[in-house]
Formats: C-alpha cells, sequence, structure tokens
C-alpha cells in the first residue's frame, strides 16, 4: 500500500536521493549503453529515466508498473500474457485502437475474443468459462458505461482467470483496481496522467512478480519502449495529475447538471465521477457537427485528458462500432474555468438547431 496519498505521492515519488547539494528533480538519461556490472547494460532493456516514471505510477496503483512506447503498446503486452489461440472476454464497449488491435490478432489465430455486453453482469460472467482472460475498461469508452468490477473480478478468479482492467478513464484517483484483485491494470499515459496532450505512452501495473517478468521481457524483445525525454515529460506531467483532474472533475459535474437541461441534448452519459462526459444530439449527427464547428474554446480533436477541453464525434472514426450513436460526441473536460466553457459550449450547442 502506498505510505502517503496520492496528490504527495506524485509530487514525491520518482526523485533522486535527497543528497545535500545535489538536484531535486531527476535527469533526462540519454544513453544507449551503460558500463558492465550495474543494475542496467542496455537502452532497450532498462533507463533510469523510465524507472523514475514507473516509480511513482506503482505507487499510484500501488504496485509495479512497466512504461511502453504507447498506451496501445501496454496493451499489447497484457494481451500476449493469453496462451496461442485462447479464448479472453472483453466488452464491445471498448477502446476503438483495442477492438482494432483485436481483430488484427484474431485472424492470425492468435487469440478467440468473446464479446460480451459490460452492462450486463451475469452475460459477462456466464462468458468466462473456459477464457483465460477478461479484459475490460471501466468508465468504458466512449459509452461511459461502469462496470461491477468487484464482482467481475471474483468471478474470474473463482474460475482462475486473468483480470485486466483498463483505468485510464477512471484514473487511480478513483478506482484501484488492484487493490480489488486485478491482475492488471493498464494506462494510456498519453491521456490524464502526463496531462498536456505532447506525449505518447502506456503503462502496465501489477502486483505480481510473475506477471511482471513477462511484462519486461514482452517490452525487451518486442522494442516497445519509451523514449527517455517522453518519460520525462510524462514525470513533469504525474505531479500536477491530481490537481488537474481536481478541477477537471469538479467542472465536468456543473456542466452535466447544464447539459441535461438544454434542449439541443437528447442524451448525456456520465458515470457519476471524473473528466468525461458524452452528449447526443436530437438532431443527429448533423447536428453535433455544427456544434463542433462553432465552438471556440473546446477544440475539435480526438483524445483526452489534456489541460485543453476536447469534444469529437467519435462515429467519424471507422473502427469505431455501430453501437456507439452517430451522434453522440465525447468531451474531455480541461482545466479551463468552468463558465467559459459553458458559455462556449451554450452558444455552440445554439448553433447546432440552425
Amino acid at each position: 500500500m502506498s505510505k502517503y496519498h496520492p496528490e504527495t505521492e506524485a509530487i514525491m515519488g520518482g526523485r533522486p536521493d535527497r543528497t545535500p547539494g545535489k538536484a531535486v528533480n531527476g535527469g533526462i538519461q540519454l544513453s544507449s549503453t551503460f558500463y558492465v556490472g550495474g543494475e542496467n547494460n542496455y537502452g532497450r532493456y532498462n533507463n533510469e529515466t523510465w524507472q523514475d516514471l514507473e516509480s511513482v505510477l506503482g505507487k499510484l496503483e500501488n504496485g509495479q508498473a512497466l512504461i511502453y512506447a504507447s498506451g496501445l503498446a501496454a496493451v499489447t503486452a497484457v494481451l500476449d500474457l493469453i496462451p496461442g489461440g485462447g479464448k479472453f472476454v472483453i466488452p464491445t464497449a471498448s477502446y476503438l485502437g483495442t477492438g482494432a488491435l483485436i481483430s488484427e490478432l484474431e485472424k492470425k489465430g492468435r487469440i478467440k475474443p468473446i464479446w460480451v455486453d459490460i452492462t450486463k453482469t451475469d452475460e459477462v460472467i456466464a462468458a468466462l468459462d473456459g477464457a483465460q482472460m477478461l479484459y475490460f475498461e471501466s468508465p468504458t469508452n466512449p459509452l461511459l458505461d461502469v462496470a461491477e468490477v468487484q464482482k467481475f473480478i471474483d468471478a474470474a478468479h473463482a474460475r482462475k482467470i486473468l483480470v485486466a482492467v483498463d483505468n485510464t478513464f477512471a484514473t487511480p484517483l478513483n478506482q484501484k483496481p488492484l487493490d480489488m484483485g486485478a491482475d492488471v491494470v493498464i494506462h494510456s499515459l498519453t491521456k490524464a496522467l502526463s496531462g498536456h496532450s505532447d506525449i505518447l505512452l502506456g503503462a502496465a501495473i501489477t502486483k505480481s512478480a510473475d506477471l511482471y517478468e513477462k511484462l519486461l521481457v514482452h517490452r525487451k524483445f518486442h522494442g516497445s519502449i519509451a523514449g527517455p525525454f517522453e518519460a520525462w515529460l510524462a514525470l513533469r506531467g504525474v505531479r500536477t495529475f491530481p490537481m488537474r483532474m481536481r478541477q477537471s472533475s469538479e467542472s465536468a459535474a456543473i456542466l452535466v447538471d447544464r447539459l441535461k437541461k438544454d434542449p439541443a441534448i437528447s442524451r448525456v452519459r456520465y458515470p457519476g465521477f471524473g473528466f468525461m462526459i458524452s452528449i447526443e444530439f436530437h438532431g443527429g449527427a448533423a447536428a453535433a457537427d455544427k456544434a463542433l464547428a462553432a465552438a471556440k474554446i473546446w477544440s475539435n480533436a480526438t483524445s483526452l485528458g489534456g489541460v485543453e477541453s476536447l469534444w469529437e464525434r467519435r462515429r467519424l472514426h471507422p473502427e469505431e462500432p455501430e453501437t456507439v450513436p452517430e451522434s453522440l460526441i465525447r468531451m474531455s473536460v480541461g482545466c479551463e474555468h468552468v463558465e467559459d466553457l459553458w458559455s462556449d459550449l451554450a452558444q455552440a450547442l445554439l448553433s447546432s438547431g440552425k
């Protein structure tokens, strides 16, 4: 268990020893090779800047962390834990990149996905028999459905099945799946943890020494490593992660109350916490596109979790499944003043009906 609150761990973790006269912040380790005889020997195996970031992430999730070149690289490493041709259970409501990756692996006969509806707990549990892994997000991307996480974990472990949870949307401030018994937690560090929309990184975190070693071997020999500069930027972003999340989450809750009353909106999807909202329009995709075009503060761009507020119509991505409504806009609430965000939203929503 972490010794301090997450706000403190995010700031204290991954720093050099407190040697008088030495730097408070760690450096960027720019070397591909190291002198023989120490812990590090080659840049594809390890790097001190990676280790600083991994130390903080491990403390935030109460496990041992490994960083990867992207969130999808971390997902790939976790799916590689499934034996060849093995079955695994995954909700249909999942990040489109994960779904596309799974489709490619299925075509090659590498894995056999069993697709389920995450909102139907009994259906998910019934599908577990004969599977090697249960993999899910909660909340889901972009529908923001929330799983009965503890029930899923308990049911899977009763069948000796690995559980992997993508915790990118919830973040360790709202949910700690490892403490609930999950075997592996995945993060796209590109999103809220780094928080500045300027890097691509991912992480896999576990309490199991055996799984850690397997994930490490995958990183070493698949070459899905992070650049040291990107790792340093992510570490700097993590320092302010709790403060940014608090601001974004408080604003999101205020915006949700107002969006529910707006006549242009047919549905607001919000899990009750966090910085993500999804909305649907009475006027369909055309109305959604008009709103996107009219915004001045909200940026019509993909991704999420940055200091800037982003929104986009998800079905513009051809990989997004038909279960996602055509008019659905996914909103990532940033750190701008909430009244400015609402003022811009209000005029954009008004424009959607013109």
